[in-house]
C-alpha cells in the first residue's frame, strides 16, 4: 500500500470458486401466497451474500468522494503517507521484502498529475511483484486519493501478466480514498473502485495502536482492516504517524527511514 506507505494490491489471491447455487422454491398450489412471498426475500438476501462474499451491507462504505480535483497534487505530507520524492520504507517477513519507494516520477490519471508509489516485493529473493501506485494529495485537507496502478507479476524472473492492474476513468473505474489525513475509528470507505478487478475497502478500527516491528515500537499508529467483495481473506495495516506503514500483515518495518523517531529513540 510512504512516511508514508501503502502496500497497495500486492498479494491478493482473488477468491474464485463458485457458490453452491440457492434451489429454487417449486411452486404448489397448497402454498399460501404469503409464505412465497415470505421466502423469495430470503434466498435473494443469501444469493446477495454470496455474491459479495461478506453480509455486510456495501452501503456502509463510502464509494464516492466530493473532491475539487484542482486542489489535488502528486506531492504532499499525509501525516500516514507522505507523498515526497525518495522517501523509502522496507519491510520483511524472514527472507521476503517489501520494498516501498516514492519516485519523482507522475502520471496523468483522469485527468489530475498524480504522484508514483512504487511497492517492489520479493519472495526468497526473487521478485514476484512491482506494482506503480498512482496517488494525490488534496492540498486543502491532506487526505491521499487513489487513482489506480500498474502492475508487474513474476514468475522465476520473468513477467507473467498484469493482473490487478486497474485505473480511474477507464472501464468504469474511479478513484478512492486512500487514506483521510485526520482519521476517525469506524470510518469505512472504498480505497479502489475498478469493478471486478480491485475493490479493496477499509474500515478505522483504531488510531492509537501501539506496534512493535525490528525498527523499533511505534505509538499511536492508524489500524486499518482491509477487506474486498472480490475475495474472503482479510488483512490488516498499521501505519505511523510521520513514518508510515509499519507493519502489512506478516510484512514489518525492518529499517527505520532516516528523520524519524520512535519510542526507542525518544
Amino acid at each position: 500500500m510512504v512516511s508514508v506507505f501503502i502496500r497497495v494490491l500486492p498479494r491478493r489471491v482473488f477468491f474464485r470458486g463458485l457458490f453452491s447455487p440457492v434451489a429454487p422454491v417449486a411452486y404448489n398450489k397448497s402454498v399460501k401466497p404469503a409464505l412465497v412471498a415470505a421466502v423469495i426475500p430470503w434466498v435473494a438476501f443469501v444469493v446477495a451474500a454470496q455474491t459479495t462474499g461478506t453480509h455486510q451491507p456495501a452501503a456502509q462504505w463510502r464509494a464516492t468522494f466530493e473532491v475539487n480535483k484542482a486542489h489535488l497534487r502528486p506531492t504532499g505530507t499525509n501525516p500516514y503517507i507522505a507523498m515526497e520524492p525518495g522517501r523509502v520504507l522496507k519491510l520483511t517477513h524472514g527472507r521476503d521484502t517489501l520494498t516501498v519507494t516514492i519516485l519523482s516520477d507522475t502520471q496523468q490519471v483522469d485527468g489530475v498529475t498524480t504522484g508514483v508509489l512504487e511497492e517492489r516485493e520479493t519472495k526468497n529473493g526473487m521478485v514476484v511483484e512491482v506494482s506503480r501506485n498512482f496517488m494525490a494529495t488534496d492540498q486543502s485537507t491532506g487526505d491521499v486519493y487513489y487513482f489506480g496502478e500498474d502492475v508487474d507479476n513474476y514468475k522465476n524472473g520473468k513477467i507473467v501478466d498484469h493482473e490487478s492492474a486497474w485505473r480511474a476513468g477507464i472501464a468504469g473505474a474511479r478513484f478512492g480514498l486512500m487514506v483521510p489525513s485526520k482519521p476517525t475509528v469506524g470510518q469505512k470507505f472504498y480505497q479502489e473502485i475498478a469493478p471486478r478487478v480491485a475493490m479493496d475497502r477499509v474500515e478505522i478500527v483504531s488510531v492509537d495502536e501501539t506496534v512493535k516491528t525490528p525498527a523499533g515500537i511505534f505509538d499511536h499508529c492508524l489500524h486499518l482492516r482491509e477487506t474486498t467483495p472480490l475475495e474472503r481473506d482479510v488483512s490488516h495495516k498499521y501505519y505511523a504517524p510521520g513514518i508510515g506503514i509499519v507493519k502489512d500483515d506478516e510484512f514489518e518495518l525492518a529499517e527505520k527511514p532516516g528523520n524519524s523517531s520512535t519510542r526507542h529513540l525518544v
